[in-house]
């Protein structure tokens, strides 16, 4: 198997997409395109790992310009494409550390010598991943409950225009919100009845924060916003659990939905030591798949 060379250590710009074992071959990375300002994604050697990267240039990539970039939607999504594409390049022959998004250093020694100091932590992660992929799984109320729920919230106007009706208003008011906290609660047990399900076809799984309305798009709040990681020789069974739990009414409060496999970002942290995480991890995750944050090495 063939890779690219590394490329001249000069004092450019390179944007760093995944650290791996095992290179894509240099026909692999000729066929995609990472960010298109730059030039084609190629690989560095670092002690006993490859970095793919990118030279792109510095009126775009600098401190400064990037930040501007990200602060705008359309480039936002262009940047975390790009950045996926490189990934995903790096991870055609075997499993990869993603990096953060705009991972930039200042020349191809600096990208070398991050890989070096981190190789130890970097190899026992590659080794954690080898075989394994991510499933996302987001859970949300459903639509029809809350739209109920929503609906019984105005009173009739024989009911608030009889001057009898006073405390008979006060009550039902107090039974439609006993209504809708029950429907919640009903909602939050049965996606923590989803998540214990899954994590028994899991090697690891993590909670991320639930996203917004403005993100979902959905009235319904979102209860569980999930990452199993998941032999690939499980994969089968995770998917007819996933099949499972949304057939016969098993859990009528909440609608699940998943996809996968993915690229094991939730489970691949450039600056964490997996022995601090191969646990399972609840709570509040990191920022999902494509991370934003910006790492600009001198």
């Amino acid at each position: 198997m063939s890779a690219a060379t590394t490329g001249p250590a000069d004092a450019g710009i390179v944007c760093a997409f995944a650290v791996t074992r095992t290179p894509p071959d240099a026909a692999t990375l000729a066929a995609v395109t990472g960010h298109e300002e730059g030039g084609p994604l190629r690989v560095l050697r670092a002690g006993g790992l490859c970095l793919v990267v990118q030279d792109v240039p510095a009126a775009l990539f600098d401190a400064e310009a990037l930040v501007e970039r990200l602060n705008r939607p359309d480039d936002l999504e262009r940047c975390a494409r790009a950045h996926h594409r490189g990934v995903e390049a790096a991870a055609g022959q075997g499993p990869v550390v993603p990096l953060p998004m705009a991972t930039l250093y200042r020349g191809d020694r600096s990208a070398e010598q991050a890989v070096v100091s981190r190789e130890a932590v970097l190899v026992a992660q590659l080794d954690r991943l080898r075989g394994r992929t991510e499933w996302a799984v987001k859970v949300h109320a459903r639509e029809h409950a809350e739209d109920a729920a929503a609906g019984a919230g105005a009173p009739t106007a024989s009911a608030s225009g009889a001057a009898s009706g006073g405390r008979a208003y006060l009550s039902r008011a107090s039974a439609r919100r006993r209504d809708r906290q029950d429907a919640h609660g009903r909602a939050a047990a049965e996606a923590e009845a989803v998540d214990a399900e899954l994590r028994g076809y899991a090697v690891a799984a993590t909670r991320h924060r639930p996203q917004s309305e403005r993100l979902t798009g959905r009235r319904a709040p979102q209860l569980l916003n999930a990452a199993y990681l998941v032999e690939d020789a499980e994969c089968a069974a995770f998917t007819r659990a996933l099949a499972g739990l949304t057939a016969g009414g098993r859990h009528p409060a909440v609608e699940v939905n998943a996809s996968g496999p993915w690229i094991p970002y939730s489970f691949a942290r450039w600056d964490e030591d997996p022995a601090a995480t191969g646990a399972d991890r609840t709570g509040p995750g990191r920022t999902e798949e494509h991370r934003t944050e910006q790492e600009v090495r001198t």
